[in-house]
C-alpha cells in the first residue's frame, strides 16, 4: 500500500512540473492521500495475472516462464492503449485540454507511469481531420448526444442512429423523407444544437428510422431520412448493418461527416471520404469519473 502510495505521489508531482492537463490512473488503486488541482480521472480493468500463466505442470512450465517478459509487455501495453483511448475520448467530448496526460497503469503484477500527449494521439488526429469539414463544437456535441444514445438507448431500449453532418445541399439531393421532418417549419433557436435544451428532441427521434441531416454550424436541418446512394462498393467490417454501409456512402459522395450510433455492442464509428476514420467504445466512460465527482458521491 505504502509502496502505491509513493508512486502515485511521484506521479502527481510529475505532472504538476511537467503542467499535465490530467492524471489518469487505470486499475484497482485506491485514490486516497492524492492531492492536486489537476484534474484526475480512474479507470478500473483487471488484467489476468502473469502468476496465473506460471501455475501450470512442470513440463509446460518452462514454456509459460520464456512468455513472462512477453506477457508483461502486452498487459502493459493493454493497458497504455486503454488509457490513450480514455484520454482522447474525454477530449473529444470537451472534458481534456491538449496537452500532456500522465498515466498510473497497474497490471496484476506491476504498476508504472507513464505520460501520453494528446497532440500525437492517433483518434485526436482523426477528429481534427473531421474538423477542417465540420466545425470542433459541433463535432463535439453531436459526439456528447451519440454517447448518450448509445450508452443509455431510450426508454430502457438500445438504438440505433446515424447523423451527417455537412455539405447540407448534397446530402439533402441525394436522400428523401420517409416520414414527415420533424424539423421543418422551426425556428433556427428550436433546431440548434449548440443549444442543449434541443438534444432531449434529437434523442427521441433517434427512434426513427432513418438519418438526421445536420448543417456545419449546428442545426438541425431533418430527421427520418433515407439516402439514396449506391453503396455496393464501399468495405466495411463484417456486421455492420445498412445504416453503417449507407453513411459510409454518402461521405464518399460528398464533403459531409457521418457519425453512426450501433444498436449493440456500443460502439461509434466516424466516417468521412467513404472510409471509417475511427471507431469509439462508448462504454469506455462508464468506469471513468473525476476525483472531485468520486468524492461527492461518498
Amino acid at each position: 500500500m505504502e509502496r502505491i502510495k509513493t508512486i502515485l505521489k511521484s506521479a502527481v508531482k510529475l505532472a504538476e512540473d511537467l503542467e499535465a492537463t490530467a492524471i489518469i490512473v487505470s486499475g484497482d488503486i485506491s485514490l486516497d492521500g492524492i492531492d492536486t488541482d489537476i484534474p484526475v480521472f480512474f479507470s478500473s480493468r483487471r488484467t489476468k495475472s502473469i502468476i496465473d500463466h506460471l501455475v501450470s505442470t512442470s513440463k509446460a512450465r518452462e514454456e509459460k516462464v520464456r512468455g513472462v517478459a512477453d506477457d508483461i509487455t502486452q498487459q502493459a501495453t493493454g493497458k497504455i492503449d486503454h488509457l490513450e483511448d480514455l484520454s482522447a475520448t474525454e477530449y473529444m467530448l470537451g472534458e481534456l485540454e491538449m496537452g500532456l496526460v500522465v498515466g498510473v497503469i497497474e497490471t496484476t503484477d506491476s504498476i508504472g507511469i507513464i505520460v501520453h500527449n494528446l497532440e500525437d494521439n492517433r483518434l485526436v488526429q482523426s477528429l481534427k481531420t473531421c474538423e477542417e469539414r465540420v466545425p470542433a463544437e459541433v463535432m463535439r456535441t453531436v459526439l456528447k448526444i451519440a454517447f448518450d444514445i448509445s450508452s443509455t438507448g431510450r426508454e430502457g431500449k438500445p438504438v440505433g442512429t446515424a447523423f451527417i453532418l455537412g455539405d447540407v445541399e448534397e446530402v439533402m439531393a441525394r436522400s428523401h423523407q420517409i416520414i414527415l421532418n420533424p424539423y421543418a417549419g422551426h425556428r433556427d433557436e428550436d433546431r440548434d444544437l449548440l443549444n442543449k435544451k434541443n438534444w432531449e428532441s434529437v434523442k427521441e427521434f433517434s427512434q426513427l428510422d432513418g438519418v438526421f441531416v445536420i448543417s456545419d454550424d449546428g442545426k438541425m436541418e431533418a430527421a427520418g431520412r433515407y439516402l439514396d446512394i449506391d453503396a455496393r462498393d464501399i468495405r466495411l467490417d463484417k456486421g455492420l448493418g445498412g445504416r453503417h454501409v449507407s453513411a459510409a456512402a454518402i461521405t464518399r459522395d460528398t464533403v459531409a461527416i457521418a457519425i453512426t450510433v450501433s444498436e449493440s455492442g456500443g460502439l461509434i464509428h466516424i466516417y468521412m471520404d467513404g472510409k471509417e476514420l475511427m471507431s469509439i467504445e462508448s462504454t469506455q466512460r462508464a468506469m471513468f469519473c473525476t476525483l472531485q465527482e468520486d468524492k461527492n458521491e461518498n
